[in-house]
């Protein structure tokens, strides 16, 4: 389906008959139009039968709309707006030029093949994960997905320019997991229905798809793969534009560095102190690896993961971190195929406006039954006994999870819908560190030490993604300072920095988390001895989450420096 850009007006009667909820909602029409599958994920199904258009007319059509949108946001009397709407105005024209960005100027569409598989598998994963509706009704919602994915990987065809070697590589790494993923276990997810006709438009469908990647497949290796000679680095003015539209901040990157590397040099020292109550006569490096080496089994991991969730709940409420909005657990399971190239785990949550399948699935990358069993140790070093609660934690409590439970009190469609990185992963990571400082492991120093491995995770990704990204900083060298500055195995090495040649701004997390300590001191000093942990977690979750600056400016009443 393609729809006109003069479909979507935004600036038309921004002025003449002002109307925030109207426009609004047009908004949020025009963008799930362009992105049918963040619809379904949010929760709005009227968009179900419909798969993302990435042709080169849809991309003019999204262009022309969106500034038609940011014009109308821009013009809109300020004077009408409560103290909510004028931070909501500036979360959506945030967001329409973070899109901006990426299509005009990025152009992702002409760079990344791993993008069209990705959004196909996706979009039929979505509809099939959770049972907001009957199977047969959402098998037929596949199968309309299905249908379209010929044309998105003939747009990819036709897009795809001079990309960087490492991305073709990546999607050529990715696609064995969606070919099973589409071969097994979509079929399963539906082995319900019976009604025989509809079986057999599946299948009919569901074939097509896998003759339609088999055939990608071939052209990425024979085609796209010897013209790959692409860079996949940004520059540092992009960099820099990315991080003010993503994430509203506009510190200088040299000053981001400086803030990053004390932060790292900080872990590191918490680190060395931490290895020396563990064990004072043993080097760090081997203390480091007996961590490691304590890990469950890999059929075990999933369980590991689920026994932590009682002693976590147990502690915030007792402690009286954060206020738990539902005793409902979240479900762990593996993590879904087209997911497992570049990351650990991860949570799923249900939309915020998702009125019937409430699941939430906490997912946990395994290791690959193929792999040697040097790449499954090394994998499975990522899940030893403290980093394995430092997961449980970000993810799931008090971390995403209690977010997501908080997302359904935000104030406005505006904060449910749309936020940033740094607010729902810096918030997931400043709970690891926030967690123990409060007390949880009781004092065990291999329970910090666990938190302090992911932290230099983080802190890699921050400083590695800034470095390479502005051409300081070789891909090899991005896998050694995460060895060597990380303290992480060689193998996550090459993942982390793998990702990061396509997610430049992962320094969200330790950005996010270090903004969030600054803002829980600037709080503490205000509200005097009024201020307590919970109050302020809580008054920070029901801001949804948008950019830390507009939850200072919820909070704090002003538009001080977020660091």
């Amino acid at each position: 389906m393609t729809m006109m850009a003069g479909a979507f007006s935004g600036g038309a009667d921004a002025q003449t008959t002002p109307n925030w909820d109207a426009l609004v909602d047009r908004f949020f029409d025009a963008y799930f139009h362009f992105n049918p599958s963040a619809a379904t994920s949010a929760g709005f199904h009227e968009y179900d039968d419909r798969l993302e258009d990435l042709s080169a007319a849809s991309t003019r059509n999204y262009i022309a709309a969106m500034r038609g949108f940011e014009a109308g946001f821009a013009a809109f009397p300020g004077a009408k707006l409560t103290p909510v709407q004028s931070a909501d105005r500036d979360l959506v024209l945030s967001t329409i030029r973070a899109g901006l960005l990426d299509v005009e100027t990025i152009r992702d569409q002409e760079r990344n093949p791993d993008e069209y598989t990705s959004i196909a598998t996706n979009s039929v994963f979505v509809v099939m994960s959770r049972s907001f509706a009957p199977p047969e009704q959402r098998l037929r919602s596949v199968i309309a997905r299905e249908r379209q994915v010929p044309a998105l990987l003939a747009a990819a065809r036709a897009n795809l320019k001079n990309p960087p070697r490492i991305f073709t590589e990546v999607a050529l790494a990715q696609l064995p997991g969606i070919v099973s993923f589409f071969q097994k276990d979509v079929p399963l997810a539906f082995s319900a229905v019976k009604d025989k006709a509809l079986l057999d438009d599946f299948h009919k469908s569901n074939a097509a798809v896998l003759n339609e990647l088999t055939a990608y497949e071939t052209f990425l290796k024979t085609q796209l793969l010897p013209k790959s000679n692409g860079d996949f680095r940004l520059g540092a003015e992009n960099f820099r534009r990315k991080l003010l539209y993503e994430e509203m901040v506009d510190i200088p990157l040299d000053r981001l560095l400086e803030i990053g590397y004390a932060d790292l040099r900080n872990n590191q020292r918490l680190l060395r102190e931490t290895a020396a109550r563990i064990d004072p006569k043993k080097p760090l490096q081997q203390i480091l690896n007996e961590a490691n080496n304590d890990h469950p089994a890999p059929d075990k991991l999933l369980d590991a993961f689920r026994a932590t969730f009682s002693g976590l709940r147990e502690f915030i409420e007792k402690h009286n971190i954060a206020t738990i909005a539902s005793p409902v657990l979240p479900t762990v399971e593996e993590t879904p195929p087209f997911m497992r190239e570049l990351t650990f785990a991860s949570m799923d949550t249900p939309g915020p406006y998702e009125k019937v399948a409430k699941e939430a699935f906490f997912n946990v990358t395994l290791p690959e039954k193929s792999w040697p069993k040097h790449e499954v140790e090394e994998h499975m070093a990522q899940f030893n006994r403290g980093t394995i609660t430092a997961t449980a934690i970000h993810e799931a409590y008090p971390g995403h999870y209690v977010q997501f439970l908080q997302m359904q009190h935000a104030p406005s469609k505006v904060r449910r819908l749309l936020g940033a990185n740094t607010n729902a992963e810096g918030w997931a990571h400043y709970c690891e560190q926030m967690m123990i400082d409060e007390g949880y492991g009781g004092g065990d120093p291999h329970v910090r030490l666990g938190q302090l491995q992911d932290a230099l995770l983080r802190n890699s990704r921050y400083i590695v993604g800034i470095q390479m990204h502005t051409g300081k900083m070789t891909f090899r060298q991005g896998v050694d300072f995460f060895v060597n500055e990380g303290m992480q195995t060689r193998t996550n090495g090459e993942r982390e920095t793998k990702r990061g040649t396509s997610d430049p701004t992962y320094l969200y997390y330790t950005l996010g988390k270090l903004e969030i300590l600054k803002l829980r001191e600037d709080y503490r000093k205000q509200r005097g001895a009024a201020f307590t942990m919970r109050e302020f977690h809580d008054t920070f979750l029901q801001q949804g989450f948008p950019p830390i600056k507009l939850v200072r400016r919820a909070m704090l009443g002003n538009d001080s420096p977020v660091l």
